[in-house]
């Protein structure tokens, strides 16, 4: 039985992608930091093929924890899929250095060490999924510290493909717009956001946690197995198109505050 690692495991887009690599037949350790989440990912999936963790993905010994738990309880790893993240960045010149290093050290430093820690142990045909941000992918307004560290997964992935691609263990992106997850949800009572977002959108809805681990789990499949140092963007074009809605394209315009 194969085994992955999820972080973040215990709500949205974690908790969607544990439901999906283990209805595929995956163990899974399931990681985060909050005990009431885990126990209920523990009852969502009702197997003895599951492991939980909780833990601070930034702390020092998490990534010995979390590998030293996959190993002790499954013997093996084949999976690690890093997706604990944060939201609501705020622009550069907004951002304190408190802020910036808890971007960083929860979304770049901690999937550094744990990848650093788990690829050692892991054989070909094997693999790592970063969830990384259409943030990662363009410019985008407000990203700030969150657009640093996504991009900064982003080439970390890339190494990784070429780094350890000729030992048969691949690494990729999924990077998601905005998806429906508690993280999200609301900042949907900002009009702006809406139409920054649902206005710029071509496909007729926003992403849902479940599209997102669809993806995960197929990079994580044996029909992903050719796909190595990509990103797979799940947005509905939101960063590949210039679209405008009906309502966008009739509003009132009015010129923004140069301030």
């Amino acid at each position: 039985m194969q085994v992955a690692i999820i972080t973040g495991a215990g709500s949205g887009i974690g908790l969607a992608t544990a439901r999906a690599l283990h209805a595929a037949g995956m163990a899974i350790v399931g990681v985060g930091r909050d005990v009431a989440k885990l126990a209920a990912l523990e009852q969502a999936l009702g197997a003895d093929d599951l492991a939980t963790l909780a833990i601070d993905v930034t702390a020092d010994n998490a990534p010995a924890e979390i590998v030293g738990l996959a190993r002790d309880r499954f013997g093996r790893i084949d999976f690690l899929v890093n997706n604990a993240g944060v939201g609501s960045p705020s622009p550069l010149h907004e951002t304190d250095d408190a802020a910036l290093d808890r971007f960083l050290g929860i979304m770049l430093r901690a999937p550094f060490r744990l990848c650093r820690e788990a690829v050692p142990h892991m054989a070909p045909g094997s693999g790592v999924v970063n969830v990384t941000s259409t943030f990662a992918m363009i410019g985008g307004r407000r990203g700030g510290a969150y657009s640093a560290a996504k991009g900064g997964l982003k080439s970390l992935t890339e190494h990784m493909a070429c780094e350890y691609g000729p030992r048969g263990i691949r690494s990729n992106c999924v990077a998601p717009g905005v998806t429906m997850t508690d993280m999200v949800r609301h900042r949907f009572e900002d009009e702006t956001f809406q139409r920054v977002n649902v206005d710029t959108t071509p496909y007729p809805r926003l992403a849902k946690p479940e599209d997102v681990a669809a993806a995960i789990a197929f990079l994580c499949s044996p029909g992903g197995e050719m796909i190595n140092g990509q990103s797979i963007v799940v947005d509905g074009g939101w960063t590949r198109t210039k679209y405008l809605s009906p309502r966008a394209t009739t509003s009132q315009w009015i010129e923004a505050d140069a301030n």
